[in-house]
């Protein structure tokens, strides 16, 4: 939706509708016991440089460079107002956008992690009953 949008490949009125499909996709996983969490992994203009360059100039990242990052690239600021639009439309309590920093590998990974790992404490899952006594049965 972003490069259709960015990109104008697209009418307004087909891409916008999307937000919509988005929301009631995502409403109807919900209602039926998803859990929905949607991580934005954010890194800088900056950032997003080094790393582009280091795809150029290591020889074993050579694979990772394309053109047409170049041209995304160009239009960085078209893509940060997309991206909020994409956050305030399709952002609901039961399926949250969580906008990680991701300059720092380490530090995505562990907030991802912690999001995870709170995610599934609130479940408060168990290992179900079984309906014999473990220690009273061997294996020859």
């Amino acid at each position: 939706m972003l490069a259709v949008r960015v990109n104008q490949l697209k009418p307004e009125k087909i891409w916008r509708k999307r937000y919509r499909h988005i929301r009631d996709f995502e409403q109807m996983l919900y209602d039926e016991g998803t859990i929905i969490l949607k991580f934005f992994l954010h890194i800088d203009r900056e950032t997003q440089k080094k790393r582009l360059q280091e795809r150029l100039d290591v020889p074993a990242k050579n694979w990772k460079f394309d053109q047409s990052d170049l041209v995304a690239r160009s239009k960085w600021d078209d893509y940060v107002k997309a991206y909020e639009e994409v956050f305030v439309e399709t952002t609901k309590p039961n399926a949250p956008w969580y906008i990680i920093p991701a300059n720092k590998k380490w530090a995505r990974n562990l907030l991802a992690a912690r999001i995870i790992v709170a995610c599934l404490e609130d479940m408060q899952l168990s290992y179900p009953a079984v309906d014999y006594d473990p220690a009273r049965i061997i294996i020859d």
